[in-house]
């Protein structure tokens, strides 16, 4: 099926139902839309704690909180829906719980993966590719579900990088104790992924803060409650050196690093925050295919991507390995240094 329609006017529903880095890396396809067809609605279909995260994007209109929206009884679900007038879903991250409940709501136009078996019955149009093996970054891959709006090709890594110029926050207040850091030169550490990744060990981190403090930085770890259970204990204990695991929402967060000299972390959405942002957000990472960075680097002008070995041959093999803990705290002070 081959959509050649003019969709302004028209409204375009983006269902991103996971996490943090995922979310980011969706939303330059609805600039794109809004691009193409400037007078189009687009709602963004994402978990409650993801909201935060879309509300700061300018192409985004709408938000349905999944978490919400599946509250209700499951006929309520498609009315839900059905009330919107959503004339196209694109479901970039397929659910099968959510492509029913939008074939039950009669959307006209609904848009997932060939690779999912529950998108025969749920979906009209599917796109045929695959994510694993592509060399393309997730960003760019995403535009693929793009190609019944009539996108002819898939926009460079460069150009989809300039599109995280519409994601901006308005000033936030933080938690009193972390107030004074605006003030001054701040690097931020999130050591954990939530398992989502590949992780650098804590003792680097730790001896990183300890480099930074002594170069006349501040330093903040990040993280949820708890991750911070996992290493509180271990960081520096310095006047310069600041917990802040558990005590910020996603807002204070994302305005904790806006004011950052720079992030260090692996493969997680506080790095991917630091690089729509611009501020300059240093990636550890592993060579393995499909986490390696030519897929998940941060995007932004000042985001950097570390890996110690290309080629390990370990990771080349799918072997065990864990080799992204041999990444040097010296190298990684370098990259902030820059």
């Amino acid at each position: 099926m081959k959509e050649t329609k003019n969709w302004n006017g028209k409204h375009i529903a983006i269902s991103r139902v996971d996490s943090i880095g995922d979310v980011l890396l969706t939303l330059p396809i609805t600039a794109w839309l809004k691009e193409q067809f400037p007078t189009c609605r687009i709602t963004f279909i994402c978990k409650n704690y993801t909201a935060p995260i879309v509300k700061y994007y300018a192409a985004i209109d709408d938000i349905v909180k999944v978490d919400d929206l599946f509250t209700l009884p499951k006929k309520e679900q498609a009315d839900a829906i059905e009330s919107l007038g959503i004339d196209a879903v694109i479901h970039v991250f397929p659910k099968k719980e959510l492509a029913k409940v939008f074939k039950k709501a009669k959307v006209p136009t609904r848009i997932g993966t060939s690779h999912r078996l529950f998108h025969l019955n749920t979906c009209n149009v599917r796109p045929n590719f695959t994510r694993k093996k592509s060399p393309l970054h997730e960003s760019q891959l995403n535009f693929e579900l793009l190609r019944p709006f009539g996108l002819e090709e898939i926009p460079t890594f460069e150009q989809v990088n300039k599109l995280t110029s519409l994601f901006s926050i308005e000033s936030q207040e933080l938690p009193e104790e972390f107030q004074p850091l605006l003030d001054k030169k701040y690097v931020v550490l999130h050591p954990k992924s939530q398992g989502s990744a590949r992780e650098w060990p804590i003792e680097k981190y730790t001896q990183l803060a300890s480099m930074l403090i002594g170069n006349g930085y501040e330093v903040v770890f990040t993280g949820t409650e708890s991750e911070g259970q996992q290493f509180r204990n271990l960081i520096p204990q310095d006047e310069k050196c600041h917990d802040s695991t558990g005590k910020l929402s996603i807002d204070q967060l994302i305005w904790l690093i806006k004011n950052a000299d720079s992030l260090v972390a692996c493969s997680t959405g506080p790095l991917h925050i630091a690089g729509f942002l611009n501020v300059k957000a240093i990636g550890l990472f592993s060579p393995r295919i499909p986490i390696h960075p030519g897929r998940w680097r941060p995007l932004g002008e000042h985001s950097t991507a570390l890996v110690f070995d290309p080629k390990c041959e370990k990771c080349k093999e799918k072997k065990t390995c864990d080799c992204i803990s041999e990444i040097s705290v010296e190298t990684v002070f370098s990259k902030i240094g820059n």
